[in-house]
């Protein structure tokens, strides 16, 4: 048996699913311009698709599992279950105006008229909001929707802000923030539910290993016991005696996100020598 996975055929989503399942050991077939292709090592067949129809797929079970953005599949309300945050593809569904209006708050919106490609999740920010507008479903260009007159405001997924910006509008709002997401068929089977914890175990690694880096330093014994302080690690780091007498190597393991902060201080405490490898998987 082999679990069906969908994939965004193309767009912001597919290079990262891909690499992803890459980074996990799984090797598809040359899937150029097929919309279906399997591995050779792993019991995993992809299907390339809209990434609007994955959710409704994978609920129909065409498809077992699949990866979407949490935008696509929150405006599309599907029954089925997110198994994991994938950590790529992140975005937020924000709300925008023009440059010179004087936005004051949610209730500005109030009787004014909305352009999106998204009206679900708009009209639930809108009644959670108890404001009443006019609602605009348009598909695509929505950021020029004000320009012409159409709409008093979009709201739109963002990055960076610079399509916005190009189009004569700020960002006011955050609406919702979004991500790539693993979901899954709400009723696999026990073996298709064992192939999954396998694919999820190996996704875990990768990611960990992604958010973290490998550190090796030298350390002189009389600041061992301060610096291995610094180091918060999987469980406690590794140090092992150097030939020169007095000194000790310390291996660890540091978070992306306080990395520089740490390192910072480990070099104020009398590290030297630091050396930095990136790790390529995780298992904890």
């Amino acid at each position: 048996m082999k679990l069906k996975i969908a994939i965004q055929k193309s767009g912001r989503l597919y290079d990262d699913s891909v690499k992803l399942l890459k980074d996990c050991g799984i090797d598809l077939k040359n899937g150029v311009n097929k919309l279906k292709t399997e591995s050779d090592n792993f019991p995993l067949e992809a299907y390339f698709l809209r990434d609007d129809d994955i959710p409704q797929y994978v609920e129909d079970a065409v498809a077992d599992i699949g990866i979407v953005g949490e935008n696509v599949l929150l405006e599309n309300g599907r029954q089925v279950d997110i198994v994991e945050q994938l950590g790529f593809g992140k975005c937020r569904l924000s709300v925008a105006v023009g440059r010179s209006d004087q936005y004051t708050g949610v209730q500005y919106l109030h009787g004014k008229r909305i352009a999106t490609t998204y009206p679900n999740l708009v009209r639930q920010f809108l009644e959670k909001n108890k404001v009443e507008a006019d609602i605009h479903e348009i598909s695509g260009s929505v950021e020029i929707a004000p320009g012409i007159g159409l709409a008093h405001a979009i709201v739109d997924l963002v990055s960076s802000g610079s399509t916005l910006f190009m189009n004569g509008l700020k960002e006011v709002e955050t609406v919702l923030q979004s991500q790539a997401v693993l979901i899954k068929n709400k009723g696999l089977n026990a073996e298709q539910q064992a192939i999954l914890d396998k694919l999820c175990f190996r996704i875990r690694a990768v990611r960990k290993a992604r958010n973290n880096k490998y550190i090796l330093l030298n350390a002189p014994n009389e600041k061992l016991k301060e610096i291995i302080s610094l180091l918060p690690g999987m469980k406690s780091p590794t140090v092992l005696p150097l030939a020169e007498p007095g000194w000790s190597s310390v291996h660890s393991v540091l978070n992306e996100n306080e990395f520089w902060d740490i390192i910072e201080r480990l070099r104020d405490a009398g590290a030297q020598g630091i050396l930095v490898v990136p790790i390529e998987k995780m298992i904890i």
